[in-house]
């Protein structure tokens, strides 16, 4: 039995869970998010909470059930407070600013990199640091790794984009290198 799927996900006020056919609708303050339903799968909607019930055994299933309660979970917790993350743009010269929607790079190359995020997703700049939020979790994971693809953190120096409080282990350079493999020799 999954141990996440069989926990009931409780709904906060002012959320509306309805099931319509093999979908489940959350509507919540901040927008509404669809999840659809496998076969195999059965989602009750009460009151205060949803919870998802096996109906058959094969592997299919049992791999299902506690992704799609966690969909079902992650919807209303979008719908209702919504996701953040945060990246950080470390490195002199370094910099980024908002144009509308887009996002405007300059990140040591020749040229400065414009990203426009997936719908649903904002951006927002403040003191070289990129919130990305919206009510998909999914969607604020993929457009916060793609904006860290565009410079990832140097092993050597640390200048890149990462998430806040995220722990780099910085390489020892070729110097460190040298200094200690001649002691080591002698």
């Amino acid at each position: 039995m999954s141990k996440i799927g069989a926990k009931p996900i409780i709904l906060k006020e002012g959320t509306v869970v309805l099931k319509t056919g093999r979908e489940v609708l959350v509507k919540g303050p901040r927008g509404e998010m669809k999840v659809a339903i496998p076969d195999g799968l059965e989602v009750t909607v009460d009151e205060k909470q949803v919870s998802v019930k096996r109906l058959k055994e094969d592997k299919k299933t049992r791999s299902s059930h506690g992704t799609i309660a966690r969909l079902i979970a992650n919807a209303v917790t979008g719908t209702n407070d919504g996701f953040e993350k945060t990246l950080e743009i470390v490195g002199v010269g370094y910099r980024g600013q908002m144009e509308g929607n887009t996002i405007l790079l300059s990140l040591g190359f020749s040229h400065p990199i414009k990203y426009t995020p997936l719908e649903g997703v904002t951006l927002a700049v403040v003191e070289n640091k990129i919130k990305v939020s919206g009510i998909d979790k999914e969607k604020v994971g993929r457009v916060a790794d793609k904006i860290k693809r565009f410079r990832k953190p140097d092993p050597y120096k640390g200048k890149g984009i990462r998430y806040q409080g995220e722990v780099l282990r910085l390489k020892p350079g070729k110097m460190a290198a040298k200094v200690s493999g001649s002691f080591a020799a002698k």
